[in-house]
């Protein structure tokens, strides 16, 4: 009988304590029990590059990059992948060559995974997650942003103001908020399954991007939609803004701030 979902067992670890026979022995039990399996071998053997400790920054990005593309070809040929070493561990090899410089130099990243373990990653994995480095056009424009933030207080104010309007509409509307000084304007739902239903409602019928913001980014029973008024935004757009979040709550029936 054929497995519900395919599965992938990564034998990872340090060299010569015999990991190469413990996959191909694992594999072969997974044979002999009627699965369709495959094997992927160790890469770096043929890294073109160089090896163990004369190897460069280049050459383990060559590893990581092969190590992809095998995972990827072999998963489609049978119900279990079964690698000798892994995407992890040959990453955290380039992260010790590297001293730790994302190899890509880009905003974020991405996984391929299950939507459980994409889940585990959010929730458990925040350095994976806000620790890649900027690519230059960005760190280049940050820059020039400072530079004329420090001479120019228009969009400081300009952006104060925003949010003291925003602040005061939802206010009148009876729209639960928490105080804070920041920019931020916590829109307090207090239920995660609401929170991002408001926020797909928001976004799917009135054009609105606000993100919701759960657990464990808050504490649970905190739940909230984070509103960041910009410069840029007009007294309009706080009016469909405020508006469309006074429908919404009527609508659910969420309790209005006194």
């Amino acid at each position: 009988m054929p497995w519900s979902s395919h599965a992938k067992i990564a034998f990872i670890g340090s060299h010569s304590v015999r990991k190469s026979n413990a996959v191909h022995a694992f594999a072969s039990t997974i044979g002999r029990a009627g699965r369709s399996v495959e094997v992927g071998r160790e890469v770096v053997r043929f890294n073109p590059l160089g090896l163990n400790e004369g190897a460069t920054a280049e050459a383990q990005l060559w590893v990581l990059m092969a190590q992809v593309q095998q995972e990827l070809e072999l998963a489609r040929r049978a119900e279990v992948l079964v690698t000798d070493r892994s995407v992890v561990d040959n990453f955290a090899y380039y992260l010790r060559v590297t001293g730790g410089e994302d190899p890509f130099g880009v905003v974020g990243g991405y996984i391929a995974a299950s939507a459980d373990l994409c889940d585990f990653v959010r929730s458990f994995a925040s350095g994976f997650i806000f620790t890649t480095s900027l690519p230059p056009a960005v760190t280049a424009g940050a820059l020039a942003s400072i530079r004329h933030l420090k001479a120019s207080t228009a969009e400081r104010l300009r952006h104060q103001d925003r949010v003291a309007v925003v602040r005061r509409r939802l206010e009148a509307a009876g729209i639960p908020m928490l105080d804070n000084p920041s920019h931020i304007v916590p829109v307090m739902v207090r239920d995660p399954v609401l929170c991002k239903q408001i926020s797909d409602r928001l976004l799917d019928h009135y054009g609105i991007y606000v993100q919701p913001i759960n657990y464990p980014t808050v504490a649970r029973r905190t739940e909230r939609l984070r509103i960041t008024p910009s410069p840029l935004h007009t007294d309009a757009d706080i009016d469909h803004l405020v508006n469309a979040l006074t429908e919404i709550w009527a609508e659910i029936g969420l309790k209005r701030a006194a």
